[in-house]
């Protein structure tokens, strides 16, 4: 079957999508899907997501690992997905679709930026110096002093095939708090990938709830990543966080045709 796809990035975190409104691939396959991801011998990306038909949403988001396993929340692939509903003519002031995490909200700004509104997370756990909290999937923080010096492809593969998570899988962020004190960098090793991203939405969602939890209210982060600029919005409500905004670039990078 010959079919049309588009790849759109976010920050270098970069997707396979296909318009699925029709239901025409319902039954892709785990081998399919890795073979589209690859790199060498398919499209290449770090994922692919279906835009779905849904009688209560805009549209729905189905999310797939590199790997070829449907997978937990992608924060950029959310967003990716917005502006690939924007750029197929699906206007909206706001956007409502259903992921596997729930509906979420979003729009696309005049300058590109789309905001994209996580699930509301109830505090985090701190273990042995190490922060572990789920913003749609879950994340392992752990901070650095030189994040750019480190090998985070080792030491995240290390502890995400650790005891205490190889079974389910956690993506493992790397963290680095700089002088200006509401910026951070945020290097992500993702599961499912099974190596280094340039950027994880609702990864540097969870590093930044956990350098940033305080009781003044509304706060904004501002996270530099491998692909480029990202910022986080919330608001904490005792130990909880609530009205968090992914924000950033999303672009369609090319379309084509493939067969499946």
């Amino acid at each position: 079957m010959q079919v049309n796809f588009y790849k759109y990035q976010g920050t270098g975190n970069d997707f396979i999508i296909f318009d699925n409104r029709d239901g025409k691939f319902n039954e892709l396959t785990k081998k399919q899907v890795k073979q589209l991801c690859d790199r060498r011998f398919g499209i290449g990306a770090d994922g692919l997501m279906l835009l779905n038909s849904h009688p209560s949403f805009d549209f729905e988001m189905k999310y797939y690992n590199a790997d070829g396993g449907e997978s937990t929340m992608c924060g950029n692939g959310g967003r990716c997905l917005v502006k690939f509903a924007y750029d197929l003519g699906i206007i909206k002031t706001t956007y409502n679709f259903l992921a596997i995490d729930g509906p979420h909200e979003a729009s696309v700004g005049l300058d590109g930026i789309v905001a994209l509104k996580m699930v509301d997370v109830d505090g985090f756990e701190k273990r042995n110096g190490h922060f572990v909290l789920n913003t749609g999937s879950p994340h392992f923080v752990t901070f650095s002093n030189d994040v750019m010096a480190e090998d985070v492809a080792r030491k995240g593969r290390d502890i995400r095939y650790s005891d205490a998570y190889k079974a389910e899988g956690i993506n493992v962020n790397f963290v680095e708090q700089t002088r200006d004190t509401d910026q951070i960098i945020v290097r992500t090793y993702e599961r499912g990938v099974e190596g280094e991203t340039y950027s994880c939405g609702t990864g540097v969602t969870a590093a930044a709830l956990v350098c940033y939890h305080n009781d003044n209210g509304f706060n904004r982060v501002e996270i530099k990543t491998l692909g480029g600029p990202l910022s986080v919005d919330y608001d904490k409500v005792g130990e909880s966080f609530k009205n968090i905004w992914l924000n950033g670039p999303a672009q369609r990078v090319f379309t084509g045709t493939i067969d499946i």
